[in-house]
């Protein structure tokens, strides 16, 4: 049997933030959800791009070059390999992040 999966079920599955969780994988990539509340720190991921999809509330990415990406509800944006970035969000937001199975979350 093909799942369903209900991402609003999930969002309520999560306790606390910067805690991703798969919720499915698709070939060689997952599907993370994440809950972003405060500032994560700066980081970069060498040899993986990273999709942020916001499904609720709004982030910001701080890149190093001290442009910054607000991303609000229902928009998008990928963060190309080698550059170093910083979500931030000051209040609960939730955020799918569709990626490599390989790619730390942390960075390298």
């Amino acid at each position: 049997m093909i799942p369903i999966i209900t991402v609003e079920d999930e969002m309520r599955k999560i306790e606390k933030p910067w805690s991703p969780k798969v919720i499915t994988k698709v070939n060689d990539q997952v599907i993370r959800l994440a809950m972003f509340k405060g500032t994560y720190p700066m980081h970069k991921h060498s040899n993986e791009d990273e999709l942020f999809y916001v499904v609720r509330g709004t982030i910001t990415i701080q890149i190093e070059n001290n442009q910054k990406l607000l991303i609000n509800q229902g928009d998008l944006a990928v963060i190309p390999k080698g550059v170093k970035h910083s979500p931030t969000s000051e209040s609960e937001s939730y955020v799918l992040m569709f990626e490599p199975f390989v790619l730390k979350s942390s960075g390298d």
